[in-house]
């Protein structure tokens, strides 16, 4: 979580059209910048890489919130306003050009996966429904 990443994420923030909508911007961008930092070979020291996130949450947000509620906000359907959304899409594409738009549904997969082998339930729902509808889409008309 560097200078830059932050930077990026309160102007991502700025383009909500109220508080509501900018904190859920701002849960969905820090959440893809978490995930697709998962996608490494190197081994994540995960409590120094929470440590810097959720002080930038508190920082961000203010109490109640860390980079815990954030992976559980992404993973139920009170994301789906969010990752429906072109503006967000169009924001996220122009303040956060290392998160490709092309890579959210396997990352929301990807927290969902994380979810099930916590929880033990398989994830159904608007989202899991979502991350399949997109899924079928990037696979074309002739499943790939």
């Amino acid at each position: 979580m560097n200078k830059l990443i932050q930077d990026r994420l309160l102007a991502l923030m700025r383009e909500g059209r109220d508080r509501l909508e900018a904190t859920d911007w701002f849960r969905v961008g820090l959440g893809l910048h978490y995930l697709a930092g998962l996608m490494t070979e190197e081994e994540i020291d995960f409590k120094l890489v929470d440590r810097a996130f959720n002080r930038f949450i508190y920082h961000t947000l203010g109490k109640g919130h860390s980079i815990a509620s954030v992976l559980q906000f992404m993973s139920g359907e009170k994301v789906m306003p969010t990752v429906e959304c072109a503006r967000f899409m169009q924001a996220l594409r122009s303040h956060c050009p290392e998160i490709p738009v092309e890579s959210i549904p396997f990352l929301l997969e990807l927290n969902l996966g994380v979810a099930k082998n916590i929880s033990g339930l398989d994830p159904d729902g608007p989202l899991a429904d979502w991350v399949a509808r997109q899924k079928a889409l990037a696979a074309g008309p002739h499943g790939g």
